[in-house]
């Protein structure tokens, strides 16, 4: 028998929308070069590997091409593909000791909600080779220790958007984050996320760049508790939540493929 692998796709209650992450938990640690290999066999966003640490969980993420200090959506089917498959009981907490320190998750209704650690960023001139990938009006730059966050005048412009990939790859940072108001009532930001330096040209849902997006609406808004919808072909939604220092994100996640590593 081999070992267990699922494909699970995270802020989304629909197969086939959201972000895909595989999720594979180990019996032991994990030799990096071999987590590196599954995750570009994947080929997917993310490809998490867990195994048991105190009272939860060791967890890593990792590209197609590197492993990453943070993310979101394969936390979320992490989350989701423990309780599911009886790791941990209903309504027991997910802990997850990580490269940013613990996380955890606790099962909302038919929701998850993770605590994560805000990144605020800080207004920044934008580099020359990450204005002329996107080519397009800037309302404000911003930059954390991992992504710049660039806000645009509209929706329509940022859904717009087509970025030279290939310039915008060559910016010495793990991604780009663009966000605008949203047109549409049910939200209240959009976004999409571009990190070729990373292997991924446009990632579907991102829940590290919402670490950035919700202290950065939340000072604009007025606003706490917020939704935000990432625009990308798939699409996702985001409930996100400040607390200080912290940011809460929601999600719903649903499983698409069990298989094994033969």
């Amino acid at each position: 028998m081999g070992l267990k692998i699922a494909q699970i796709d995270a802020f989304t209650a629909q197969p086939f929308r959201g972000n895909p992450a595989a999720v594979c938990v180990l019996d032991a640690p994990g030799d990096p070069a071999w987590m590196q290999n599954v995750a570009a066999e994947m080929n997917l966003a993310e490809t998490a590997f867990l195994y048991r640490q105190d009272d939860g969980f060791n967890l890593r993420w990792f590209t197609p091409v590197a492993e990453v200090d943070l993310c979101g959506h394969a936390t979320l089917a992490s989350s989701h593909y423990l309780w599911q498959e009886g790791y941990l009981a209903a309504g027991q907490q997910a802990r997850f000791y990580t490269r940013s320190g613990l996380l955890t998750a606790d099962q909302q209704g038919d929701s998850i909600e993770m605590d994560f650690p805000a990144r605020a960023v800080e207004t920044v001139e934008l580099p020359a080779v990450i204005a002329q990938a996107l080519e397009v009006t800037l309302v404000y730059t911003g930059k954390n220790n991992s992504d710049y966050l660039i806000e645009v005048a509209s929706e329509e412009i940022l859904r717009s958007l087509k970025p030279d990939f290939g310039l915008l790859g060559t910016a010495p940072v793990r991604g780009t984050i663009v966000t605008s108001r949203s047109s549409d009532p049910a939200f209240d930001f959009v976004s999409r996320f571009f990190a070729p330096a990373m292997g991924i040209n446009e990632d579907p849902v991102t829940g590290s760049a919402h670490c950035a997006l919700t202290p950065y609406w939340a000072a604009k808004l007025g606003k706490t508790e917020m939704v935000g919808y990432q625009a990308s072909r798939r699409g996702g939604v985001v409930r996100v939540r400040l607390n200080g220092d912290r940011v809460g994100l929601g999600g719903q996640a649903v499983t698409v493929l069990k298989g094994e590593l033969v």
